[in-house]
């Protein structure tokens, strides 16, 4: 990544004054965030499947957070941490998928917006769910502005014309603050757009959980595609502020909300579902080419911004920020405290279920540090992607699901179906630097029995500070908040495949 950035700081985007010379008066806010990207499919993080030159062009002005991570796992809830600056597990009902999002809370946005900031959105901000409040929990939306897609996987909202349009209306003497939530990389896609788009099979990257054929490649290389577009966005979105002389005083944050579309990753608390990009670009603040080694979590976002605007974070936030880290000239480790985050996950979609009830969670806890990841499957009786009966419903339909779900146990690639769709044991523990797929777990290996009861130990401890009802033993009120998307019908019960032998009566 190093040599990456030198090279990009030769082709020169961007200077780098002195620090502490960004404009006059609070600065602007241009928040944009990918819908389901990995970040690794960025080439500021290693990604060679596609050219991600806008993305890349911020990382070389300014800073790359190599440890970021979304909390919980999903669109809904790892949004909800951004926009109230706590931790899914503070936030009742918003730390499910598909829910009514508590009117208590208040959202960052907002308090700018009362703060006199002109703000908007456009695109995917916080979701899926509803809210009582007149806008977005993001924002007001500017959506009018549409175009047509290259490809039919494509939203039509043409979200850097509407970004524009935001602008052109913005109050000379105001700042703004601004959500660029695009909905892609998200399914569905155009299947084999990647033939049209000229690519090549061979140019897709296989992690080693999934089996390596034609499928599986052309459906990469279709999400591939999407990721382009959203970086194609957020090019225009830079040229929008060159042109109305707004870049040098506005903090630009770029992030995904987790993992690619793609069995054990999206939803998922493994390392590739919520371990994302976060680069940070301030021209004159953010010295340029920097890439920072502290943990960072999406409930840090919202007291950051409430800070680098001037403005005390909100007494509901729960996160830390990283202020600091921005306005650091160091890279590498800056704040020795910031060495692990916490995750967690409680109901996502609906599709699981045993006899003591319909649409339960799949609750998780996990504790990621700079070496190892420790995971404790609370229930783990129960499916984590749901039901094989309900079509294993918390995983996106894609041909890569279609082909692993249509394995039966006598097939030579049966296994990548267990590690993507099987049940799981209670504790997992991976050594992230050696392995970073989590395909070995060391929770039964006796060698690590003291590390693992240390770092269940810290996670508890820290969660019962935090309150968290799961670790205090009222967990299963998540499963009675109500599910506001559209009901699953059980009377249905499609079956996909047949059960794993091991749970065969």
């Amino acid at each position: 990544m190093k040599t990456f950035l030198a090279a990009m700081l030769l082709v020169g985007w961007v200077g780098a004054p002195a620090l502490g010379q960004a404009g006059g008066g609070r600065p602007n806010i241009l928040f944009i965030i990918a819908d389901d990207a990995s970040m690794q499919t960025f080439g500021a993080y290693g990604g060679t499947m596609i050219e991600t030159p806008a993305v890349d062009r911020l990382a070389t002005g300014g800073a790359v957070f190599r440890n970021a991570y979304n909390c919980n796992p999903k669109c809904a809830p790892a949004r909800a941490c951004l926009v109230t600056g706590r931790y899914s597990w503070q936030l009742e009902a918003a730390c499910d998928h598909f829910c009514h999002f508590p009117a208590k809370f208040t959202f960052y946005p907002h308090l700018l917006m009362e703060a006199g900031f002109h703000v908007g959105l456009t695109g995917k901000g916080w979701g899926p769910g509803t809210y009582d409040t007149e806008f977005n929990p993001a924002g007001p939306a500017y959506d009018e502005i549409k175009l047509d897609p290259p490809y039919k996987g494509i939203n039509a909202i043409d979200y850097a014309a509407n970004f524009e349009a935001f602008l052109d209306r913005k109050p000379e003497e105001k700042p703004f603050c601004f959500w660029l939530g695009t909905y892609e990389p998200h399914r569905a896609y155009e299947k084999d757009s990647w033939k049209r788009e000229g690519m090549r099979l061979d140019s897709a990257v296989v992690p080693p959980f999934y089996p390596d054929n034609d499928i599986i490649r052309g459906d990469l290389l279709d999400y591939a595609i999407e990721v382009k577009w959203f970086d194609r966005h957020v090019g225009l979105a830079i040229e929008a502020l060159e042109k109305r002389g707004l870049l040098d005083n506005t903090l630009i944050l770029v992030t995904s909300d987790h993992g690619m579309p793609f069995p054990r990753v999206k939803g998922q608390l493994y390392e590739e579902g919520f371990h994302v990009p976060l680069i940070a670009y301030w021209k004159g603040v953010v010295q340029p080419g920097r890439i920072v080694d502290d943990f960072v979590s999406f409930p840090d976002v919202a007291p950051t911004i409430m800070e680098a605007v001037g403005l005390a974070p909100h007494g509901q936030m729960t996160g830390k920020s990283f202020l600091d880290l921005l306005r650091s000239p160091k890279s590498g480790q800056v704040d020795p405290s910031r060495d692990h985050v916490l995750l967690g996950k409680e109901r996502h979609d609906t599709g699981r279920a045993d006899e003591t009830g319909t649409d339960l969670g799949y609750p998780v806890r996990a504790i990621r540090t700079k070496e190892f990841l420790y995971v404790h499957n609370i229930k783990p009786n129960l499916w984590p992607v749901g039901n094989p009966e309900y079509g294993f419903r918390n995983c996106d339909g894609s041909p890569t699901k279609d082909y692993l779900v249509r394995l039966k146990p006598e097939d030579a690639d049966y296994r990548y179906f267990l590690m993507c769709f099987d049940k799981r044991p209670e504790e997992e523990l991976y050594q992230i630097q050696k392995d970073p797929n989590c395909m070995e777990n060391l929770a039964g290996n006796p060698e690590y029995a003291t590390l693992k009861v240390r770092l269940r130990e810290q996670m508890e401890r820290e969660l019962t500070d935090q309150k968290d009802p799961r670790t205090l033993g009222n967990g299963d009120l998540f499963d009675k908040y109500p599910y506001v998307g559209n009901p699953f019908d059980y009377s249905k019960k499609p079956r996909t495949r047949p059960r794993p032998k091991e749970d065969t009566p």
